[in-house]
C-alpha cells in the first residue's frame, strides 16, 4: 500500500523550519482542528513521518496535527553525529518551541515511543497526553540477535511496509540506523525504569500480532505508568498506525481520540 502525498494533499502539507542550525521537515494539517483539542505531534520510528500519513489524515479532521522527521531521518537535515534519545527529545522540544507549540499531545510508534518518554521527562511542560504504539525493546528480549529476529518476523507480517522502510533506511543511512538502534539496546536507564516518572496520562497500544512488543510487556508498561492503560488491537502487528486490513487506521485512531479526550486516565489492566 504505497502512500502518495497527493492522497493527503487536502489535509496535510509539507513545511520546514530551522532548529539549532538544522532544517527540519514536517507535515502539518491544514485544518486547525477543534478549539477544545490541543495539537497532536506524531513521532515516527526508525523511518520517517511518511508512514504516519494515514493516522495523521484520520486525526486531522478534529485535531491540528504535526508529523516531524526527526533530525537525521526522512527529509530533515542530518546532524554531524547521530543523536541519542535525550538529544532527539531536546530537538523535538526545540522544534515545538519554534512553532509556538507550548503544550501538545504526543503519539509515537516504535522508536517514537522512546523519544516521547524522554520528552515527557526532560520537557514535562510540553506534554499533555501520550499514546505509545508498538513499544520497542521488550525487557525479556533485549539482545541484538533477539531483536533482529523479531523485526524480521514483523516484516513478514507487514509486507506493504517494506518499500517505505527501504527508502527511509536508505535516506537515513546505515550509520544512523545502526547507532540509533544501538542507543535503544544499550540504554543505561531503560524505558521500563523511566515509565514510573511519566506523569502524563498515557495509553499503550499493541497489535495482537506484534512480535516485537509482547502482550506481557504492554501490560507491564501500562502498570508502571502512574496514569497508564493499555489496549490491544486484534490482527495488527507492530506498525498499526499505518496498516489496517480492509480499512483505514480508524480502529487505532478511535483509541487515540478516546485517550486524548479523557484526563486523567486511571490505571487499567
Amino acid at each position: 500500500m504505497p502512500i502518495r502525498e497527493a492522497q493527503a494533499a487536502h489535509r496535510l502539507e509539507c513545511r520546514r523550519t530551522t532548529v539549532n542550525g538544522l532544517s527540519l521537515h514536517f507535515r502539518a494539517s491544514t485544518n486547525p482542528g477543534r478549539k477544545e483539542h490541543l495539537p497532536i505531534i506524531l513521532i515516527h520510528g526508525l523511518a520517517s513521518s511518511h508512514y504516519m500519513i494515514p493516522i495523521a489524515e484520520h486525526l486531522a479532521s478534529d485535531f491540528q496535527v504535526y508529523a516531524l522527521d526527526l533530525p537525521g531521518f526522512g527529509k530533515s537535515d542530518k546532524p554531524r553525529r547521530v543523536l541519542n534519545l535525550a538529544e532527539l527529545a531536546d530537538a523535538l522540544a526545540a522544534w515545538m518551541a519554534s512553532l509556538g507549540l507550548k503544550h501538545a499531545n504526543g503519539v509515537g510508534n516504535s522508536l517514537g515511543c522512546n523519544v516521547l518518554v524522554e520528552l515527557a521527562l526532560r520537557h514535562r511542560e510540553r506534554v499533555n497526553c501520550l499514546v505509545l504504539q508498538g513499544l520497542t525493546i521488550d525487557p525479556a528480549i533485549r539482545t541484538t540477535h533477539q531483536q533482529v529476529a523479531r523485526w524480521l518476523i514483523n516484516g513478514r507480517r507487514e509486507p506493504s511496509m517494506g518499500s517505505i522502510l527501504f527508502k527511509d533506511y536508505a535516506d537515513a543511512g546505515l550509520r544512523c540506523m545502526s547507532l540509533t538502534f544501538r542507543h535503544l539496546l544499550l540504554l543505561h536507564h531503560p524505558i521500563e525504569d523511566k515509565l514510573p516518572l511519566v506523569h502524563a496520562p498515557t495509553l499503550i497500544v499493541r497489535g495482537s500480532r506484534d512480535p516485537i512488543a509482547s502482550q506481557e510487556w504492554a501490560r507491564e508498561a501500562a502498570h508502571r505508568l502512574p496514569h497508564g492503560r493499555w489496549v490491544e488491537i486484534p490482527g495488527e502487528a507492530h506498525t498499526l498506525n499505518f496498516l489496517r486490513r480492509g480499512n483505514s487506521p480508524a480502529c487505532c485512531a478511535y483509541f487515540l481520540v478516546q485517550c486524548l479526550s479523557i484526563r486523567p486516565l486511571s490505571a487499567d489492566s
